[in-house]
């Protein structure tokens, strides 16, 4: 019996198979491997950024060139989320308020050869956010099954701001899943239903043709209605004759002439159709080819999370990687990370802008006492000119009159 407890209890502890805070400096290193497939990787750099809420809990792997592809992965102890749920986090800040850019993870294979990763590397989910313009601002969830890469149908917006976020997608084995941002559930559903995994369970059967007598239209034109003939109005070029003269327009002699008040085309006036049917709907039938898949979710082999994306302009800091099979205990680490630094982060940011406009203020408030100060040096300037220009003139005089002075004595 207490045997049989221990196994219970032993069963009932959540299992960690992956978690980064880059709590040791520069180890980091040691356990992530930069690919070499390709000999221009932006170079990932561990800082806390330009804003924080802890200036060594919130440090992470930063991209710092701009226009570069990067890929960076670490090797955990291989595992299958057969029967467990599968728990990815983590946390993105794009403090360069970054204009176009992927700040997602992917999770391979233990046959990752990471010395050669790169973006045809075959991974088993693709999960973040992704910008790049005001048109794409989403949540990539891409799991692959069978060897092909499926995108989610739903459009899941990302955060785009400058600050931390959490990011979390939640696997279960009944095929049900669940992403969240900031510990906030923003969507939810089921893999058979919000990805095009497994083919549709019904399709149109080939055998079914619309009946030639099915009639679809709900309106149709009144066979009772006749166009009217236009009414007769007094001829006011009317002219009395005793007999018809040939000669003239006979409209001149008429007494009543047809009115061309009626403008535009006629139409007959629409009913409601007898014989409408209804909109023919194809029949469906069960599709051959769609067979049931209980284990969507499965992965037999887990072994390595990468960075592998290309960033326009390069900031962006990835820190709090966690893998688990338990939602709640995920949910504690992201209370405990993110959840304790993104208020000081906050603050921190807001305190650096109000130095930042105090700083510009300053600077404008002494370009215009500069401004003012100018036109008075200016004018100083001018006098001081007047001034050597009277004296030049006054000196010129003076040597006139003294040579005139000795041409009289001579």
């Amino acid at each position: 019996m207490l045997f049989s407890a221990l196994i219970a209890l032993a069963s009932a502890e959540p299992s960690l198979y992956f978690k980064e805070q880059f709590e040791d400096g520069d180890s980091w290193t040691t356990r992530w491997v930069e690919s070499s497939h390709r000999s221009d990787y932006g170079e990932f750099v561990l800082t806390p950024g330009k804003f924080y809420g802890d200036p060594e809990k919130d440090k992470g792997l930063q991209t710092s060139q701009d226009a570069r592809f990067y890929s960076s992965s670490a090797r955990f102890e291989p595992f299958s989320n057969q029967g467990k749920t599968l728990v990815i986090q983590f946390t993105v800040k794009h403090e360069q308020n970054i204009d176009c850019g992927g700040g997602y993870i992917k999770l391979f294979p233990a046959d990752l050869d990471q010395a050669d990763m790169h973006g045809d590397s075959k991974y088993n989910i693709m999960f973040g956010p992704d910008i790049c313009g005001p048109g794409t601002k989403k949540v990539h969830v891409i799991i692959n099954y069978k060897g092909k890469n499926h995108l989610i149908n739903k459009d899941v917006r990302c955060k785009d701001d400058e600050y931390t976020h959490l990011y979390t997608l939640i696997l279960n084995p009944d095929n049900t899943y669940e992403v969240k941002i900031d510990n906030k559930k923003v969507e939810s559903g089921s893999l058979e239903e919000d990805w095009d995994i497994l083919p549709p369970k019904k399709v149109k059967d080939p055998e079914a043709v619309k009946p030639d007598d099915w009639d679809e239209r709900e309106r149709v034109e009144d066979p009772e209605d006749k166009k009217p003939e236009p009414p007769m109005v007094s001829n006011p070029d009317y002219k009395a004759s005793v007999s018809w003269p040939y000669t003239h327009d006979r409209t001149t002699f008429c007494f009543l002439i047809e009115t061309s008040s009626m403008t535009g085309e006629w139409k007959p006036r629409k009913i409601d159709n007898p014989d409408y049917k209804g909109k023919w709907v194809h029949p469906e039938i069960d599709n051959p080819e769609y067979s049931a898949d209980s284990e969507i979710y499965r992965f037999d082999s887990i072994g390595v999370i990468g960075l592998d994306l290309w960033q326009v302009k390069s900031g962006t800091i990835f820190d709090n990687f966690l893998i688990t099979d338990d939602a709640t205990l995920a949910e504690e680490v992201g209370n405990e990370t993110w959840g304790q630094t993104k208020d000081p982060e906050k603050k921190m940011k807001v305190s650096q802008e109000e130095q930042e406009r105090k700083k510009l203020e300053a600077e404008e408030m002494g370009r215009k006492e500069q401004t003012k100060d100018e036109p008075e040096d200016e004018e100083e300037e001018e006098k001081e000119e007047e001034l050597e220009d009277l004296e030049e003139e006054t000196g010129a005089e003076e040597e006139e009159e003294e040579t005139d002075s000795i041409k009289d004595e001579l």
